[in-house]
């Protein structure tokens, strides 16, 4: 049984939810987002509240079910407000730079890296070492933090690289003589 599929999700009094066939609508004061689930799961909005239940016993019915639960709780939270991830870049000469719609990178590559900013998400750097990603699609925003981080990720014996802020690097030894 899915703990996480059996909890309905609440709606907020701003929030409004429309429902044809398998597709739901979820509208916010500050995004509308859709969602189609699959035929393995059967979707009922009742008053102030989503609750997902599964089409039968079948493996997949049960894990759709968790997973359907959760995007719909992602997107009536993204119709109100905005998921951000917050990262920090550390090394000597390491910065970062908004220019227009590019994130320029200085990341001791022998080159500059330009990251292009995808739609619907907005990348800000408040100081040259600190970098915010935020939008209203939670998984956008992961995945564009997750891109950022795997130009230099943080390495184990000197912690130098992009890292998630209150992220823990595990330091490793040096060599002994």
């Amino acid at each position: 049984m899915s703990r996480i599929g059996k909890k309905p999700v609440p709606l907020p009094s701003d929030v409004t939810v429309t429902l044809s066939g398998q597709t739901i609508e979820v509208k916010g004061p500050k995004a509308t987002k859709t969602f189609t689930a699959t035929d393995d799961v059967t979707i009922t909005v009742e008053g102030q509240q989503v609750s997902v239940t599964p089409r039968g016993k079948s493996k997949r019915a049960r894990q759709q079910w968790g997973m359907t639960r959760t995007v719909i709780a992602n997107m009536v939270h993204g119709a109100r407000d905005v998921f951000k991830k917050e990262l920090e870049i550390r090394g000597v000469g390491y910065r970062a730079q908004m220019a227009g719609n590019v994130l320029k990178l200085n990341l001791g590559l022998s080159h500059d890296v330009d990251f292009p900013i995808p739609d619907g998400v907005t990348v800000t750097a408040p100081k040259q070492t600190e970098l915010v990603v935020e939008g209203t699609d939670k998984q956008l925003v992961g995945q564009v933090a997750a891109n950022i981080r795997d130009w230099r990720r943080p390495e184990p014996y000197k912690g130098k690289g992009i890292r998630y802020k209150g992220e823990y690097i595990f330091q490793k030894e040096g060599k002994k003589k």
